[in-house]
């Protein structure tokens, strides 16, 4: 693995401080606030270490209750809910300076055998030959405030090219459908949590984004508010993170200050190994003009 890779999988994995209780360290990825997707991997963790190795996460729902502090660490603690003949719950509420911050649901399940079918996967040209999100953002680097500069222009654990590029710093009103392709940026062990971690890690890309684009908006004006409401995954089959995967999303509503995103993600083989869903908050405050 590389060594920012490496360092995001052990954001990961977590500290065990006491029963059901876990703590992990934050990073700074230049936002106002905590990166959401940081909150939602490390408590799928959290609740995945109190569980037998043979059930996995099939579906995880969680709530953003408050800005998340990106200079301090932490703390999870799990609630086993239950753990029945064939699925198992936990709920888990994440804490900074004594207050809940996120709340997490998640079922867990044996493998086992059933109905098969999905929807096909879009026709999009493949990764090989894109920019990644990192090269396109260094040609508005001029745009980008100096104390977030370094922040979105150094590399990053998760590689990320963009099918067709929505420019933040000169949005146009257009269809609310994205694709962009990601892939851990090095080889992951062969973890099947691991690799759901990181999914969940990175789902939270640039989501609710896609409901502004009809309105000629980006989250790079300073007088949008814009942030996580909650964010629900439902895992497919098992992934592989360090593989590239298509994230196709679209948003069918926006309104009373919010946004609706949903998403599909597959594999180069067109397997659908997750969906995932989000609102959020994408309020234009006109007293930071």
């Amino acid at each position: 693995m590389t060594q920012i890779l490496d360092d995001l999988v052990a954001l990961l994995k977590l500290e065990q401080i006491e029963e059901n209780l876990f703590r992990g360290v934050s990073q700074d990825l230049g936002f106002r606030q905590l990166y959401g997707g940081q909150v939602i991997g490390q408590a799928l963790s959290a609740a995945s270490q109190t569980l037998e190795e043979t059930r996995h996460v099939h579906s995880m729902h969680g709530y953003f209750l408050r800005p998340g502090d990106a200079s301090k660490p932490v703390v999870y603690h799990v609630d086993r809910v239950r753990d029945g003949g064939s699925f198992s719950t936990r709920r888990v509420t994440a804490i900074q300076k004594g207050k809940p911050i996120f709340f997490l649901s998640a079922s867990f399940q044996y493998d086992e055998e059933g109905f098969e079918h999905q929807g096909q996967m879009p026709d999009v040209v493949g990764p090989e030959n894109l920019p990644t999100e990192v090269e396109l953002t260094r040609k508005h680097a001029d745009l980008i405030p100096e104390r977030i500069r370094d922040k979105l222009l150094c590399p990053k654990p998760i590689e990320i090219r963009p099918v067709s590029h929505v420019d933040p710093y000169d949005p146009q009103p257009m269809e609310p459908v994205k694709y962009y392709w990601f892939r851990a940026n090095g080889k992951l062990p062969d973890t099947p949590a691991l690799h759901k971690y990181l999914l969940a890690y990175a789902s939270d890309f640039d989501f609710i984004t896609t409901s502004m684009m009809p309105h000629g908006v980006s989250v790079r004006q300073e007088t949008m508010q814009v942030a996580s409401i909650d964010h629900s995954i439902w895992f497919h089959r098992d992934l592989r993170a360090d593989e590239w995967l298509l994230y196709a999303m679209d948003s069918p509503w926006s309104g009373n200050g919010r946004g609706f995103a949903r998403g599909s993600i597959y594999n180069r083989e067109g397997q659908l190994v997750a969906s995932t869903a989000q609102e959020g908050l994408i309020r234009q405050r006109k007293d930071r003009a």
